[in-house]
């Protein structure tokens, strides 16, 4: 089954649309940043509950900025693709991936099948540094 034109556009839009969305969330995400650190969250008088509570806040907008930025990496990769006529193939079996699988996850690598293969030797090589 290869994509229609309508899907592929469809697809395509979606990538852009969540480039964006990705873009601008980093951008604010970064400048925020910048202007909260530990100490200003925690105010004037600082305690220890004061401190870990906002090194919490710190290190969670620091988490979420990497997960932002991994995601805008993926659109990226899918906007490379869709620009190279790669998209939407496997890169480990390069069948095609089915379209409701790209309509759910867009920048997907993977067919489903080969997806589980994967995730089933991360977790096993997780397994053994543990």
């Amino acid at each position: 089954m290869t994509l229609s034109r309508e899907q592929l556009d469809e697809l395509k839009r979606a990538v852009e649309s969540r480039y964006e969305e990705l873009a601008a969330e980093v951008r604010a995400d970064v400048s925020r940043a910048r202007d909260d650190t530990a100490i200003g969250l925690a105010g004037d008088v600082v305690d220890a509950g004061d401190r870990a509570s906002a090194d919490q806040i710190v290190r969670m907008d620091d988490a979420e900025l990497l997960r932002d930025l991994e995601e805008l990496n993926q659109m990226q990769a899918a906007r490379s693709r869709l620009g190279s006529g790669d998209f939407g193939r496997c890169v480990d079996c390069d069948h095609e991936i089915p379209y409701e699988r790209l309509r759910a996850q867009a920048a997907a690598l993977r067919c489903l099948d080969c997806q589980r293969v994967w995730e089933g030797a991360l977790a096993q090589t997780a397994g053994q540094k543990q």
